[in-house]
């Protein structure tokens, strides 16, 4: 473990969670939600336990979905993936403004986040345990925040409104450099279309991380991506977790 890197990932957490919190957003988004804040003892405890030292491959996710980390605090947080296999619990607030049809229940949350499911299912079947998948891999989300409509739907931070999408998009694209900037991963690997896009606008042209305690040389990372687990996704529906593995060894990424 590496205390120099957990305590750089949560300052850059704090910072992240700190300029998103004072963002406002329009119809039809009618409520936020901003689990790095009602959430951040279970996510501090996320990246205390699993973040030290560099990665090999960062796994990049879009926000949070509203049954994993808006109710856990962690990426892809499905309730039973994070108390079982993670091993992590703790106290889970509520959001300053709370959806009728979108209850922030934490541990007692009863609803399967399928897609975290998923890919936390993927890495226990590949590693078999935490310690083993953690050594060279993490698992991060481009966008602290959680948008919910006035009718309970989800919205996707790609479906907000072009001036609100921007001033969002330009402080995740800043933590996003940080966090490569303190894990120096050879891979970013975005989990779905929109978490490759972020990616590759953030490292474009094959701009490379800067900051104290990065070499000088220190690449870019390789940029892949494998298929979202959403269920929305048809083709995800037939065994994702083959597909995914099939994406990530015909890449590179895995043996």
């Amino acid at each position: 473990m590496t205390p120099e890197v957990t305590r750089e990932l949560l300052l850059a957490a704090k910072r992240l969670s700190s300029e998103v919190s004072r963002l406002k957003f329009s119809t039809p988004v009618s409520h936020v939600y901003n689990p790095l804040v009602y959430a951040w003892p279970v996510y501090e405890s996320y990246l205390r336990r699993f973040a030290g030292g560099h990665k090999r491959v960062v796994f990049l996710g879009m926000n949070p979905g509203p049954f994993g980390m808006a109710q856990t605090g962690v990426p892809f947080g499905e309730v039973a993936a994070v108390r079982n296999w993670l091993g992590l619990a703790g106290s889970i607030g509520k959001p300053p403004r709370e959806h009728p049809r979108r209850p922030v229940r934490g541990f007692d949350c009863s609803r399967s986040e399928v897609s975290g499911n998923r890919l936390w299912g993927l890495f226990a079947q590949e590693f078999e345990t935490p310690t083993k998948f953690f050594k060279t891999h993490l698992v991060m989300n481009y966008c602290p925040l959680a948008f919910i409509e006035e009718s309970g739907r989800n919205r996707t931070p790609d479906k907000l409104a072009p001036a609100e999408r921007e001033t969002l998009f330009e402080a995740c694209d800043a933590h996003l450099l940080r966090v490569v900037r303190i894990l120096q991963p050879e891979w970013l690997i975005g989990i779905g279309d929109f978490a490759f896009k972020r990616a590759a606008a953030v490292f474009s042209n094959g701009h490379s991380p800067s900051g104290p305690g990065v070499r000088s040389h220190n690449p870019a990372p390789k940029l892949g991506r494998v298929l979202h687990p959403s269920p929305a996704s048809p083709t995800a529906n037939r065994n994702w977790a083959g597909l995914a593995r099939e994406q990530l060894r015909q890449s590179g990424v895995w043996q």
